[in-house]
């Protein structure tokens, strides 16, 4: 089973940058996806960023243009770069891997919290 580490994670003021990464102990080119997701105090979890095995990216509408996600298949991680940070970006961001069989297997990392202040 693979493990997912997250680290970056802090306190940052808004207008500022943070950067998230995310290592894997099993090759990322095994998994179809690649994700970040965050889940903010009283909140569901929300999808923030995906990579899809053949490199296509998605992302969710409130941080387009400000959040990049990216993956190094040589050392087996995925980054989420963190630009013009807003208090509502504040939550604990989760590293996500995802495998299709019959059914989407998904793993998770123990959270990294990002905190943005005003």
């Amino acid at each position: 089973q693979v493990h997912l580490v997250e680290s970056g994670g802090g306190l940052v003021q808004a207008g500022k940058s943070l950067r998230l990464s995310c290592a894997a102990t099993d090759s990322i080119s095994n998994f179809n996806a690649m994700a970040w997701y965050r889940q903010a105090p009283a909140k569901q979890r929300e999808l923030v960023a995906i990579i899809m095995k053949g490199g296509s990216r998605n992302y969710a509408d409130s941080v387009k243009g400000r959040f990049t996600i990216s993956r190094d298949m040589h050392t087996n991680t995925v980054d989420l770069q963190m630009n013009s940070l807003k208090p509502e970006d504040t939550g604990i961001y989760y590293c996500n891997a995802k495998l299709v069989r019959t059914f989407v297997q998904d793993y998770w990392g123990q959270g990294a919290q990002v905190t943005v202040s005003s």
